[in-house]
């Protein structure tokens, strides 16, 4: 059976426990695929800072850990806790590490390309900081690239509240 929205689709938080995304039915999401040693790394504290303004309002963060690009995220699910605890007080819901790309990729991530493909309708995620808007329904509406920083997506965000 196809899946009919996000959610459908569980994953493993960070902590170990399996979470349904349907507990998140009913609010706006930014699902990223992150990563502790990148370039892109010091998104942590927009994500965050959009995360604290927005989320009485019914917004939610989700962070993926992903190794596979430039294996910039190594660390276990300890590492990546700690590190975005203590580096950029990170307090959205974290995730295990997962592939979004490939054979083994993450099935919600499979589902997430292809209901927004990236440039010229390529589904492959190019790099760590990928975002996908999600809205109070399920319905993923539009993804953003590594470089679209969080305090540019905001507005789109805002207008879902």
């Amino acid at each position: 059976m196809a899946a009919a929205s996000i959610y459908d689709f569980e994953a493993r938080h960070i902590d170990g426990k399996s979470v349904s995304l349907a507990d998140y039915r009913g609010k706006t999401l930014l699902i990223v695929n992150v990563a502790s040693q990148c370039g892109f790394t010091p998104q942590y504290q927009g994500l965050e800072a959009m995360y604290r303004r927005l989320k009485d309002r019914g917004f939610e963060v989700l962070g993926f850990p992903c190794d596979q690009f430039g294996h910039q995220e190594p660390g276990d699910e300890n590492e990546i806790r700690n590190f975005c605890s203590l580096t950029y007080d990170v307090s959205f819901p974290m995730f295990a590490k997962i592939k979004v790309n490939g054979d083994d990729a993450h099935p919600l991530y499979r589902y997430l390309k292809q209901a927004q493909p990236g440039l010229l309708g390529s589904e492959g995620i190019k790099w760590n900081f990928t975002k996908f808007l999600v809205d109070r329904d399920g319905k993923v509406l539009r993804r953003y690239g590594s470089i679209d920083k969080p305090e540019a997506i905001e507005k789109d965000v805002a207008k879902l509240l």
